[in-house]
């Protein structure tokens, strides 16, 4: 196992439950919260000095809206300290529902990956080129993509984002679509397929659409028990 816990959890398992606090200071998410209730796409963050992250979070807005509106809630996790969340959040502004776990909690539970850091690992990582959900013109350096996604932000880390830096990386993330008895039905983890090229990227919303749509048609969106 790539982090010396568990294997990533797959579709038909049941879904590990969690307690955190919520970003915008109402309280806690758990997933408990959806269950007999709602399906629920959940997406596990590092923290916010992750570029790729940043992006995935602000496209997620445009998701959670096309998502509710076929009867699916969206939450994100986002690794970083409470404070830290709300800061940056304070300027971005979002209506989807967040939580923060800054000691990756849940990462764990769900067996979302950290790659050991081999010296084959750091050389693959410093010599291969990515383009994560097409942001250039061509592939570039993995450290060159995440520098100048940053620059276009206009981002500026602090102290907090970089001892998460060192405390998380190289953790990966992941996505997972729960149907309202708590079962996992869709699942992506970063770079599952594509290795290293699949740095940075995440499900396209007509990729995420379609997993949701295909758990209605198949009957497991039902709030009905079974």
């Amino acid at each position: 196992m790539a982090n010396g816990l568990r294997p990533p959890v797959s579709p038909g398992e049941r879904a590990p439950d969690f307690v955190l606090p919520t970003v915008d200071g109402s309280g806690i998410a758990s997933l408990s919260d959806y269950r007999g209730r709602h399906s629920v796409f959940l997406a596990l963050f590092v923290g916010l000095w992750c570029p790729f992250c940043r992006r995935a979070i602000a496209h997620m807005a445009v998701t959670d809206r096309e998502l509710k509106a076929i009867g699916v809630e969206t939450l994100a996790i986002v690794a970083t300290q409470l404070e830290n969340a709300q800061l940056y959040f304070k300027f971005r502004p979002s209506n989807m529902r967040l939580a923060v776990d800054p000691e990756l909690s849940t990462h764990r539970a769900y067996g979302v990956p950290k790659p050991p850091a081999t010296p084959e690992y750091l050389e693959a990582y410093a010599t291969l080129r990515i383009n994560p959900n097409d942001e250039f013109p061509q592939p570039v350096p993995i450290k060159e993509a995440a520098d100048r996604l940053t620059r276009r932000d206009g981002y500026r880390e602090n102290p907090t984002d970089h001892s998460d830096m060192e405390r998380q990386w190289p953790q990966l993330k992941g996505q997972f679509l729960i149907d309202p008895h708590g079962i996992i039905r869709w699942a992506n983890i970063e770079c599952s397929s594509e290795g290293l090229a699949g740095i940075g990227k995440f499900p396209s919303t007509a990729e995420i659409l379609d997993a949701a749509r295909a758990l209605f048609a198949s009957g497991a969106g039902s709030t009905q028990p079974r």
